[in-house]
Protein backbone atom coordinates (compact mmCIF):
# COMPACT_ATOMS: atom_id res chain seq x y z
CA UNK A 1 0.00 0.00 0.00
CA UNK A 2 1.31 3.43 -0.96
CA UNK A 3 1.74 5.76 1.95
CA UNK A 4 0.96 8.97 -0.48
CA UNK A 5 -0.90 9.45 -4.17
CA UNK A 6 -0.22 12.69 -6.10
CA UNK A 7 -2.82 12.51 -8.57
CA UNK A 8 -4.60 15.13 -11.12
CA UNK A 9 -1.03 17.15 -11.09
CA UNK A 10 0.84 18.31 -13.87
CA UNK A 11 4.07 16.71 -13.75
CA UNK A 12 7.51 17.84 -14.82
CA UNK A 13 9.95 15.05 -13.92
CA UNK A 14 12.55 16.60 -15.43
CA UNK A 15 13.89 13.11 -16.35
CA UNK A 16 14.52 12.34 -20.37
CA UNK A 17 13.42 8.97 -19.74
CA UNK A 18 10.05 9.97 -18.86
CA UNK A 19 9.80 13.97 -18.87
CA UNK A 20 6.09 14.15 -17.90
CA UNK A 21 3.13 12.57 -15.56
CA UNK A 22 -0.13 13.19 -13.97
CA UNK A 23 0.01 10.80 -10.51
CA UNK A 24 3.52 10.22 -8.45
CA UNK A 25 3.25 7.43 -5.70
CA UNK A 26 4.94 7.20 -2.07
CA UNK A 27 6.16 4.75 0.23
CA UNK A 28 8.45 5.27 3.34
CA UNK A 29 9.65 8.62 1.92
CA UNK A 30 10.77 7.60 -1.89
CA UNK A 31 8.86 7.81 -5.27
CA UNK A 32 7.59 4.24 -5.93
CA UNK A 33 6.69 4.68 -9.68
CA UNK A 34 4.75 6.87 -11.86
CA UNK A 35 0.94 6.72 -13.64
CA UNK A 36 0.57 3.25 -14.78
CA UNK A 37 3.08 1.94 -12.52
CA UNK A 38 1.06 2.91 -9.35
CA UNK A 39 -2.30 2.05 -11.24
CA UNK A 40 -4.74 0.20 -9.13
CA UNK A 41 -2.59 0.70 -5.64
CA UNK A 42 -3.87 1.63 -3.16
CA UNK A 43 -3.28 4.24 -0.82
CA UNK A 44 -3.30 5.65 2.62
CA UNK A 45 -3.73 9.16 1.59
CA UNK A 46 -4.65 10.43 -1.84
CA UNK A 47 -4.03 13.98 -2.95
CA UNK A 48 -6.00 15.69 -5.60
CA UNK A 49 -3.66 18.56 -6.73
CA UNK A 50 -6.14 19.91 -8.98
CA UNK A 51 -3.83 20.34 -12.40
CA UNK A 52 -1.09 22.23 -10.30
CA UNK A 53 2.85 21.59 -11.57
CA UNK A 54 4.84 19.22 -9.71
CA UNK A 55 8.37 19.69 -10.02
CA UNK A 56 11.91 17.72 -8.26
CA UNK A 57 12.09 19.60 -4.95
CA UNK A 58 14.18 22.83 -5.76
CA UNK A 59 17.85 23.09 -3.99
CA UNK A 60 19.77 25.75 -3.48
CA UNK A 61 23.24 25.31 -4.41
CA UNK A 62 25.32 27.93 -2.51
CA UNK A 63 23.80 29.57 0.57
CA UNK A 64 24.39 30.41 4.19
CA UNK A 65 21.84 29.65 6.51
CA UNK A 66 22.66 30.45 9.55
CA UNK A 67 23.67 33.81 8.15
CA UNK A 68 20.46 34.39 6.99
CA UNK A 69 18.08 33.42 9.89
CA UNK A 70 20.51 35.81 12.06
CA UNK A 71 19.99 38.53 9.57
CA UNK A 72 16.03 38.32 10.05
CA UNK A 73 16.98 39.31 13.72
CA UNK A 74 18.93 42.41 13.23
CA UNK A 75 19.11 45.89 12.42
CA UNK A 76 17.92 46.18 8.55
CA UNK A 77 19.19 49.19 7.16
CA UNK A 78 18.15 48.44 3.08
CA UNK A 79 15.53 50.65 2.87
CA UNK A 80 17.46 53.87 3.67
CA UNK A 81 18.67 56.07 0.78
CA UNK A 82 20.74 58.77 2.80
CA UNK A 83 23.73 58.69 5.33
CA UNK A 84 21.23 60.22 7.76
CA UNK A 85 18.51 57.37 7.20
CA UNK A 86 20.35 54.57 7.94
CA UNK A 87 22.49 56.52 10.92
CA UNK A 88 19.27 57.27 12.76
CA UNK A 89 17.54 53.92 11.89
CA UNK A 90 21.54 52.46 13.79
CA UNK A 91 20.44 55.09 16.68
CA UNK A 92 17.22 54.32 17.85
CA UNK A 93 18.23 50.00 17.61
CA UNK A 94 21.51 51.47 19.86
CA UNK A 95 18.77 54.07 22.29
CA UNK A 96 16.58 50.44 22.76
CA UNK A 97 19.75 47.89 23.33
CA UNK A 98 21.49 46.95 26.83
CA UNK A 99 24.19 49.36 27.51
CA UNK A 100 26.59 46.14 26.94
CA UNK A 101 24.81 44.68 23.87
CA UNK A 102 26.33 44.55 20.39
CA UNK A 103 24.50 46.40 17.59
CA UNK A 104 24.03 44.09 14.82
CA UNK A 105 23.03 46.00 11.59
CA UNK A 106 22.55 44.11 7.83
CA UNK A 107 21.50 45.33 4.04
CA UNK A 108 24.14 48.24 4.14
CA UNK A 109 25.22 49.07 0.62
CA UNK A 110 27.13 52.40 0.41
CA UNK A 111 26.31 52.13 -2.75
CA UNK A 112 23.02 53.29 -2.11
CA UNK A 113 23.68 56.34 0.24
CA UNK A 114 26.72 57.45 -1.91
CA UNK A 115 29.54 56.85 0.34
CA UNK A 116 30.62 54.70 3.08
CA UNK A 117 29.73 55.27 6.60
CA UNK A 118 32.42 56.19 9.17
CA UNK A 119 33.44 55.04 12.32
CA UNK A 120 33.02 58.36 13.73
CA UNK A 121 29.29 58.43 13.09
CA UNK A 122 29.01 55.10 14.27
CA UNK A 123 30.41 56.01 17.90
CA UNK A 124 27.75 58.89 17.69
CA UNK A 125 25.04 56.68 16.41
CA UNK A 126 25.94 53.56 18.56
CA UNK A 127 26.07 56.07 22.36
CA UNK A 128 29.79 54.19 22.20
CA UNK A 129 28.66 50.87 21.85
CA UNK A 130 30.16 47.97 19.55
CA UNK A 131 28.34 48.56 16.01
CA UNK A 132 29.15 46.06 13.42
CA UNK A 133 27.49 47.14 10.12
CA UNK A 134 27.77 43.70 7.39
CA UNK A 135 27.71 44.93 3.96
CA UNK A 136 25.45 42.82 1.15
CA UNK A 137 28.32 41.56 -0.45
CA UNK A 138 29.01 39.72 2.66
CA UNK A 139 33.45 40.84 1.34
CA UNK A 140 32.84 44.35 3.72
CA UNK A 141 31.90 46.07 6.87
CA UNK A 142 31.43 48.81 8.63
CA UNK A 143 32.48 49.29 12.57
CA UNK A 144 32.36 51.61 15.41
CA UNK A 145 35.53 52.20 17.79
CA UNK A 146 34.62 50.09 20.21
CA UNK A 147 35.21 47.22 17.74
CA UNK A 148 38.50 48.67 16.39
CA UNK A 149 39.41 48.90 20.14
CA UNK A 150 39.23 44.82 20.16
CA UNK A 151 41.96 44.07 16.90
CA UNK A 152 45.16 42.87 18.00
CA UNK A 153 48.28 45.30 17.20
CA UNK A 154 49.37 43.36 14.48
CA UNK A 155 47.69 40.79 12.24
CA UNK A 156 47.74 39.86 8.27
CA UNK A 157 44.08 40.39 8.35
CA UNK A 158 44.85 44.06 9.29
CA UNK A 159 45.33 45.04 5.66
CA UNK A 160 41.73 45.34 4.99
CA UNK A 161 41.69 47.86 7.65
CA UNK A 162 40.53 50.80 5.49
CA UNK A 163 42.88 54.13 6.50
CA UNK A 164 42.37 57.87 5.64
CA UNK A 165 44.92 60.33 5.01
CA UNK A 166 46.72 60.37 7.94
CA UNK A 167 46.69 56.53 8.74
CA UNK A 168 43.82 56.42 10.89
CA UNK A 169 41.33 53.14 10.60
CA UNK A 170 37.92 55.34 8.94
CA UNK A 171 35.59 51.92 10.33
CA UNK A 172 35.77 50.18 6.41
CA UNK A 173 36.80 46.71 6.56
CA UNK A 174 37.43 44.69 3.32
CA UNK A 175 37.85 40.70 3.49
CA UNK A 176 39.14 38.80 5.86
CA UNK A 177 39.42 41.80 8.35
CA UNK A 178 36.32 41.78 8.60
CA UNK A 179 36.43 38.21 10.17
CA UNK A 180 38.64 39.76 13.20
CA UNK A 181 35.12 41.65 13.61
CA UNK A 182 32.78 39.07 13.39
CA UNK A 183 35.01 37.27 15.75
CA UNK A 184 34.73 39.90 18.28
CA UNK A 185 31.48 39.20 18.45
CA UNK A 186 31.18 35.39 18.49
CA UNK A 187 30.69 32.71 19.50
CA UNK A 188 26.76 32.75 19.05
CA UNK A 189 24.92 29.62 21.51
CA UNK A 190 23.94 26.40 20.02
CA UNK A 191 20.09 27.76 20.81
CA UNK A 192 21.26 30.87 18.90
CA UNK A 193 22.32 28.82 15.68
CA UNK A 194 19.38 26.78 15.87
CA UNK A 195 16.31 29.24 16.14
CA UNK A 196 18.57 31.35 13.24
CA UNK A 197 18.40 27.61 11.65
CA UNK A 198 14.88 27.51 12.11
CA UNK A 199 14.00 30.88 10.81
CA UNK A 200 16.12 30.37 7.74
CA UNK A 201 14.52 26.67 6.87
CA UNK A 202 11.13 27.85 7.37
CA UNK A 203 11.76 30.70 4.61
CA UNK A 204 13.35 28.30 2.64
CA UNK A 205 10.20 26.03 2.54
CA UNK A 206 7.94 28.85 1.92
CA UNK A 207 10.25 29.02 -1.40
CA UNK A 208 9.47 25.83 -2.40
CA UNK A 209 13.64 24.41 -1.41
CA UNK A 210 13.78 21.06 -0.51
CA UNK A 211 17.27 21.14 0.34
CA UNK A 212 20.49 23.32 -0.18
CA UNK A 213 24.05 23.42 0.19
CA UNK A 214 25.48 25.55 3.48
CA UNK A 215 28.85 26.92 1.34
CA UNK A 216 31.27 27.45 4.36
CA UNK A 217 30.54 26.15 7.82
CA UNK A 218 33.70 27.08 10.52
CA UNK A 219 34.78 30.50 8.46
CA UNK A 220 37.15 32.61 10.24
CA UNK A 221 34.73 35.32 8.78
CA UNK A 222 31.55 33.75 7.77
CA UNK A 223 31.25 31.23 10.38
CA UNK A 224 29.20 32.29 13.94
CA UNK A 225 31.10 29.25 16.13
CA UNK A 226 33.05 26.92 16.10
CA UNK A 227 30.37 24.17 16.86
CA UNK A 228 28.56 24.95 13.64
CA UNK A 229 27.72 21.56 13.02
CA UNK A 230 26.33 20.24 16.02
CA UNK A 231 23.61 23.07 15.72
CA UNK A 232 23.05 21.84 12.71
CA UNK A 233 22.38 18.36 14.29
CA UNK A 234 20.59 19.66 17.27
CA UNK A 235 18.09 21.84 14.89
CA UNK A 236 17.82 18.26 13.22
CA UNK A 237 16.86 16.22 16.34
CA UNK A 238 14.95 18.52 17.28
CA UNK A 239 12.27 19.09 13.91
CA UNK A 240 13.84 21.99 12.88
CA UNK A 241 15.46 21.74 10.02
CA UNK A 242 12.70 20.56 7.78
CA UNK A 243 14.86 20.46 4.67
CA UNK A 244 18.01 18.39 3.12
CA UNK A 245 21.39 20.36 4.14
CA UNK A 246 24.34 19.45 2.86
CA UNK A 247 27.73 21.53 4.68
CA UNK A 248 30.44 22.50 2.81
CA UNK A 249 33.53 22.99 5.46
CA UNK A 250 35.72 25.90 4.96
CA UNK A 251 39.21 25.33 4.60
CA UNK A 252 39.63 27.21 7.81
CA UNK A 253 38.78 24.45 9.46
CA UNK A 254 41.72 22.28 7.71
CA UNK A 255 44.08 21.99 10.27
CA UNK A 256 47.02 19.27 9.91
CA UNK A 257 46.49 15.74 10.39
CA UNK A 258 49.19 12.66 11.53
CA UNK A 259 48.18 10.08 8.89
CA UNK A 260 50.01 7.25 7.52
CA UNK A 261 52.68 8.17 5.21
CA UNK A 262 51.27 5.58 2.53
CA UNK A 263 47.92 7.75 2.78
CA UNK A 264 48.25 11.46 0.79
CA UNK A 265 46.14 13.39 3.59
CA UNK A 266 47.87 16.03 4.82
CA UNK A 267 45.32 18.43 6.47
CA UNK A 268 41.98 17.69 7.48
CA UNK A 269 39.02 17.96 9.75
CA UNK A 270 39.66 15.53 12.93
CA UNK A 271 39.16 12.30 12.58
CA UNK A 272 39.58 12.27 8.96
CA UNK A 273 36.03 12.81 7.72
CA UNK A 274 35.52 14.34 4.04
CA UNK A 275 33.00 14.97 1.53
CA UNK A 276 30.24 12.16 1.57
CA UNK A 277 30.37 11.45 5.27
CA UNK A 278 26.66 11.69 6.91
CA UNK A 279 23.25 10.98 5.22
CA UNK A 280 20.80 12.48 2.82
CA UNK A 281 19.74 15.07 5.17
CA UNK A 282 22.23 16.07 6.64
CA UNK A 283 26.10 15.41 5.53
CA UNK A 284 29.48 16.91 4.69
CA UNK A 285 30.29 18.24 0.96
CA UNK A 286 33.04 20.28 -0.28
CA UNK A 287 35.72 21.95 1.28
CA UNK A 288 35.54 25.70 0.55
CA UNK A 289 38.09 27.97 -0.23
CA UNK A 290 38.21 31.64 -0.96
CA UNK A 291 40.29 33.15 -3.80
CA UNK A 292 39.16 36.41 -3.46
CA UNK A 293 36.16 38.67 -3.02
CA UNK A 294 33.39 40.46 -4.75
CA UNK A 295 32.34 42.76 -7.25
CA UNK A 296 30.43 44.98 -5.24
CA UNK A 297 33.46 46.10 -3.08
CA UNK A 298 35.57 46.14 -5.94
CA UNK A 299 37.51 43.09 -4.80
CA UNK A 300 36.55 40.44 -7.17
CA UNK A 301 40.23 39.61 -8.60
CA UNK A 302 40.31 40.63 -12.30
CA UNK A 303 43.09 40.06 -14.99
CA UNK A 304 42.05 44.10 -15.99
CA UNK A 305 41.36 46.58 -13.79
CA UNK A 306 37.71 47.77 -13.46
CA UNK A 307 36.72 50.55 -15.21
CA UNK A 308 37.87 53.61 -15.14
CA UNK A 309 40.60 52.67 -12.14
CA UNK A 310 43.99 51.02 -11.50
CA UNK A 311 41.99 48.03 -9.41
CA UNK A 312 42.41 44.73 -10.51
CA UNK A 313 40.70 43.40 -6.84
CA UNK A 314 42.54 41.25 -4.56
CA UNK A 315 43.45 37.30 -3.78
CA UNK A 316 42.06 36.08 -0.50
CA UNK A 317 45.58 34.48 0.00
CA UNK A 318 48.79 34.16 -1.96
CA UNK A 319 48.39 32.40 -5.03
CA UNK A 320 50.76 29.33 -3.60
CA UNK A 321 48.90 29.52 -0.48
CA UNK A 322 45.17 28.73 -2.29
CA UNK A 323 47.00 26.23 -4.63
CA UNK A 324 48.67 24.13 -1.59
CA UNK A 325 45.41 23.80 0.13
CA UNK A 326 43.16 22.78 -3.25
CA UNK A 327 45.74 20.37 -3.31
CA UNK A 328 46.09 18.83 0.18
CA UNK A 329 42.29 18.89 -0.09
CA UNK A 330 41.59 16.82 -3.11
CA UNK A 331 44.62 14.62 -2.38
CA UNK A 332 42.92 13.80 0.87
CA UNK A 333 39.45 12.80 -1.25
CA UNK A 334 37.33 15.84 -0.81
CA UNK A 335 35.42 17.22 -3.30
CA UNK A 336 36.43 21.53 -3.51
CA UNK A 337 34.51 24.48 -3.84
CA UNK A 338 36.16 27.55 -4.73
CA UNK A 339 35.17 30.96 -4.44
CA UNK A 340 35.98 32.76 -7.28
CA UNK A 341 34.79 35.74 -8.84
CA UNK A 342 36.79 37.46 -10.89
CA UNK A 343 38.40 35.79 -14.33
CA UNK A 344 42.02 35.94 -12.38
CA UNK A 345 40.47 34.11 -9.46
CA UNK A 346 38.91 31.61 -12.11
CA UNK A 347 42.36 31.12 -13.70
CA UNK A 348 43.93 30.21 -10.16
CA UNK A 349 40.81 28.10 -9.74
CA UNK A 350 41.70 26.06 -12.81
CA UNK A 351 45.16 25.67 -12.29
CA UNK A 352 44.99 24.51 -8.99
CA UNK A 353 42.26 22.10 -9.94
CA UNK A 354 44.08 21.18 -12.82
CA UNK A 355 47.56 20.48 -10.90
CA UNK A 356 45.71 18.32 -7.99
CA UNK A 357 44.31 16.14 -10.81
CA UNK A 358 47.32 15.71 -12.31
CA UNK A 359 49.24 14.86 -8.75
CA UNK A 360 46.70 12.41 -7.35
CA UNK A 361 44.50 11.02 -10.46
CA UNK A 362 40.81 10.89 -9.44
CA UNK A 363 37.95 9.89 -11.13
CA UNK A 364 34.87 12.12 -11.13
CA UNK A 365 36.04 14.46 -8.10
CA UNK A 366 33.36 17.16 -9.43
CA UNK A 367 35.11 19.85 -8.28
CA UNK A 368 33.49 23.17 -7.91
CA UNK A 369 33.70 27.02 -9.20
CA UNK A 370 31.27 28.84 -6.45
CA UNK A 371 30.07 31.65 -8.04
CA UNK A 372 32.14 31.32 -11.71
CA UNK A 373 30.94 35.25 -11.89
CA UNK A 374 33.15 36.52 -14.76
CA UNK A 375 34.03 33.68 -16.88
CA UNK A 376 35.98 34.45 -20.76
CA UNK A 377 35.26 33.14 -23.28
CA UNK A 378 38.60 30.82 -23.39
CA UNK A 379 37.89 30.02 -19.88
CA UNK A 380 34.90 28.06 -21.11
CA UNK A 381 36.73 24.77 -22.73
CA UNK A 382 39.08 24.17 -19.75
CA UNK A 383 36.26 24.24 -17.45
CA UNK A 384 34.48 21.85 -19.40
CA UNK A 385 37.70 19.52 -19.75
CA UNK A 386 38.06 19.49 -16.14
CA UNK A 387 34.86 18.56 -15.46
CA UNK A 388 34.42 21.61 -12.92
CA UNK A 389 30.64 22.34 -12.16
CA UNK A 390 29.88 26.04 -12.22
CA UNK A 391 27.70 26.84 -8.88
CA UNK A 392 25.89 30.09 -10.55
CA UNK A 393 24.05 32.88 -8.45
CA UNK A 394 22.40 34.47 -11.02
CA UNK A 395 20.16 36.88 -8.74
CA UNK A 396 23.12 39.33 -8.45
CA UNK A 397 22.46 40.49 -11.85
CA UNK A 398 18.46 41.07 -10.23
CA UNK A 399 19.70 43.63 -8.23
CA UNK A 400 23.31 44.79 -9.41
CA UNK A 401 23.13 44.38 -13.39
CA UNK A 402 23.59 48.20 -13.94
CA UNK A 403 26.29 48.64 -11.00
CA UNK A 404 27.85 46.08 -12.68
CA UNK A 405 28.16 47.32 -15.50
CA UNK A 406 29.35 50.09 -14.92
CA UNK A 407 32.73 48.87 -13.03
CA UNK A 408 33.19 45.89 -15.85
CA UNK A 409 32.13 48.03 -18.82
CA UNK A 410 30.66 46.39 -21.61
CA UNK A 411 33.44 44.28 -23.06
CA UNK A 412 32.72 42.27 -20.16
CA UNK A 413 29.27 42.00 -19.47
CA UNK A 414 28.41 39.06 -21.11
CA UNK A 415 31.09 37.16 -19.17
CA UNK A 416 28.69 37.23 -16.46
CA UNK A 417 27.22 34.15 -14.63
CA UNK A 418 27.06 32.92 -18.35
CA UNK A 419 24.24 29.88 -18.83
CA UNK A 420 24.36 28.63 -22.47
CA UNK A 421 27.64 29.03 -22.68
CA UNK A 422 28.55 26.68 -20.20
CA UNK A 423 25.56 24.34 -21.04
CA UNK A 424 26.29 24.14 -24.81
CA UNK A 425 29.76 22.87 -23.61
CA UNK A 426 28.05 20.48 -21.36
CA UNK A 427 29.26 22.14 -18.06
CA UNK A 428 27.47 20.81 -15.12
CA UNK A 429 25.32 24.13 -13.49
CA UNK A 430 23.98 24.80 -9.90
CA UNK A 431 21.73 27.28 -8.89
CA UNK A 432 22.24 28.96 -5.67
CA UNK A 433 21.42 32.17 -3.84
CA UNK A 434 24.12 33.37 -1.52
CA UNK A 435 21.46 34.08 1.05
CA UNK A 436 21.12 36.72 2.97
CA UNK A 437 23.25 38.25 0.13
CA UNK A 438 21.08 37.46 -2.86
CA UNK A 439 17.31 37.13 -3.38
CA UNK A 440 16.71 33.64 -1.96
CA UNK A 441 13.99 32.37 -3.86
CA UNK A 442 15.05 30.26 -6.59
CA UNK A 443 12.46 31.43 -9.15
CA UNK A 444 14.09 34.72 -8.95
CA UNK A 445 17.41 32.76 -10.11
CA UNK A 446 15.23 30.39 -12.78
CA UNK A 447 13.37 33.47 -13.97
CA UNK A 448 16.87 35.24 -14.77
CA UNK A 449 18.46 32.78 -16.02
CA UNK A 450 15.70 32.65 -19.35
CA UNK A 451 15.28 36.58 -19.36
CA UNK A 452 18.74 37.75 -18.04
CA UNK A 453 16.98 40.89 -17.52
CA UNK A 454 17.61 42.93 -14.47
CA UNK A 455 14.44 44.25 -11.83
CA UNK A 456 15.10 47.64 -13.91
CA UNK A 457 15.13 46.19 -17.16
CA UNK A 458 18.52 46.03 -18.05
CA UNK A 459 19.83 42.89 -20.43
CA UNK A 460 22.74 41.47 -19.40
CA UNK A 461 24.65 38.48 -21.77
CA UNK A 462 20.77 38.16 -24.05
CA UNK A 463 22.82 35.32 -25.39
CA UNK A 464 23.55 33.33 -22.32
CA UNK A 465 19.84 33.04 -21.84
CA UNK A 466 18.32 29.36 -20.76
CA UNK A 467 15.46 27.44 -21.82
CA UNK A 468 13.11 27.25 -18.59
CA UNK A 469 13.82 23.67 -18.38
CA UNK A 470 17.19 24.31 -18.71
CA UNK A 471 17.26 26.98 -15.71
CA UNK A 472 14.88 24.93 -13.48
CA UNK A 473 17.40 22.05 -14.04
CA UNK A 474 20.03 24.22 -12.35
CA UNK A 475 18.01 23.91 -9.12
CA UNK A 476 17.17 20.25 -9.37
CA UNK A 477 19.16 17.39 -11.50
CA UNK A 478 22.02 19.55 -11.49
CA UNK A 479 22.01 20.73 -8.23
CA UNK A 480 21.81 17.16 -6.69
CA UNK A 481 24.89 16.44 -9.79
CA UNK A 482 26.96 18.68 -7.93
CA UNK A 483 26.54 17.02 -4.46
CA UNK A 484 27.47 14.23 -5.82
CA UNK A 485 23.32 13.03 -5.22
CA UNK A 486 21.80 12.34 -8.35
CA UNK A 487 20.78 8.82 -7.44
CA UNK A 488 18.86 10.13 -4.58
CA UNK A 489 17.19 13.36 -5.70
CA UNK A 490 17.09 15.74 -8.78
CA UNK A 491 14.24 14.36 -10.51
CA UNK A 492 11.25 12.59 -10.21
CA UNK A 493 12.31 9.34 -10.80
CA UNK A 494 11.17 6.03 -9.16
CA UNK A 495 13.37 5.09 -5.91
CA UNK A 496 14.31 8.49 -5.33
CA UNK A 497 13.18 10.50 -2.40
CA UNK A 498 10.17 11.62 -2.16
CA UNK A 499 10.82 15.25 -2.29
CA UNK A 500 8.60 17.37 -3.98
CA UNK A 501 8.16 21.53 -5.46
CA UNK A 502 4.07 22.42 -5.99
CA UNK A 503 3.68 25.55 -8.28
CA UNK A 504 0.39 27.25 -8.88
CA UNK A 505 0.98 27.49 -12.88
CA UNK A 506 3.51 25.48 -15.51
CA UNK A 507 6.83 28.04 -15.52
CA UNK A 508 7.06 26.87 -19.16
CA UNK A 509 3.81 27.87 -20.26
CA UNK A 510 3.64 31.10 -18.43
CA UNK A 511 5.40 34.60 -20.11
CA UNK A 512 8.53 34.79 -18.08
CA UNK A 513 8.49 37.69 -16.54
CA UNK A 514 5.90 36.07 -14.62
CA UNK A 515 7.83 32.85 -13.18
CA UNK A 516 8.96 34.56 -9.96
CA UNK A 517 5.28 35.31 -8.86
CA UNK A 518 4.16 31.83 -9.41
CA UNK A 519 2.83 30.78 -6.21
CA UNK A 520 4.08 27.73 -3.86
CA UNK A 521 1.57 25.25 -3.22
CA UNK A 522 3.60 23.25 -1.21
CA UNK A 523 7.13 21.86 0.01
CA UNK A 524 7.46 18.24 0.40
CA UNK A 525 10.38 16.49 1.52
CA UNK A 526 10.50 12.83 2.07
CA UNK A 527 6.31 12.60 1.39
CA UNK A 528 6.02 15.06 4.20
CA UNK A 529 4.33 18.41 3.75
CA UNK A 530 6.31 20.35 5.34
CA UNK A 531 4.99 23.77 3.66
CA UNK A 532 1.23 24.40 2.28
CA UNK A 533 -1.93 23.27 3.12
CA UNK A 534 -3.20 20.47 0.71
CA UNK A 535 -6.71 18.72 1.37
Amino acid sequence: MLDLRLQNANVLTMDPARPTATAVGVWAGRIIGLDDQIAGLPARRTIDLGGATLLPGLVDSHTHLIAEGFAQGAVDVSAGTTVEAVLDTIAAAAAAADAGAWIDVVGYDQRRIGRHLTRAELDRAGGGRRVIVDHISGHAAVVSSAVLAGFPATHPDLDGVARGDAGEPTGVLYERATGLARGLRLPLSTGELVDALGHAAQTCVSQGLTGAVEAGVGALGIGFSPAEVAAYQTARAAGRLPIRVQLMVSADALHPLAAHRDDPIRQGIDLGLRSGFGDDHLGLGAVKIFTDGGVMVRTAALTAPFEGTDNVGVLAQPAEEIRAVVLDAHAAGWQVGIHAIGDRAIDLALDAIEAAQRAYPRPDPRHRIEHCGITRDDQLDRIAALGVIASIQPCFLVDNAEDYAAVLGPARMHWQYRGKSFVDRGIGIAGGSDRPLGAGSPLVGIQFMVERTSLRGTVTGPDEGLSVEQAIAAYTSGAAYAAHRERDFGTVSARKHADFTVLSDDPRRVDPSRIAKLDVVATIVGGSIVYGDLA
